[in-house]
């Protein structure tokens, strides 16, 4: 029994008073799952940027200005809208 008391207070004595040890024992209980969390959520920035990427307007037909023409604004369709608030 002395001897598994030893050993606990040898073992808190070195997380209290060594850095090193310190830092090793909270990379093996923490510092594995805050990186897979990091590399998770890298994965679901780069998802969402990639379908956003994806939606917007798209122009299939784009008509060249005509040189003769004096003014710069040729005309067009105009598309109706709604305000969004």
């Amino acid at each position: 029994m002395k001897l598994v008391f030893n050993i606990i207070l040898i073992f808190l004595l070195l997380i209290a008073f060594v850095p090193f040890f310190r830092r090793f024992i909270f990379h093996l209980l923490v510092g594995r799952q805050l990186i897979k969390e990091q590399e998770r959520q890298y994965r679901a920035q780069q998802q969402q940027q990639r379908q956003s990427a994806k939606q917007g307007v798209r122009v299939d037909n784009v008509q060249q200005a005509d040189p003769n023409q004096s003014s710069r604004f040729g005309g067009g369709e105009y598309v109706d809208y709604e305000e969004v608030k």
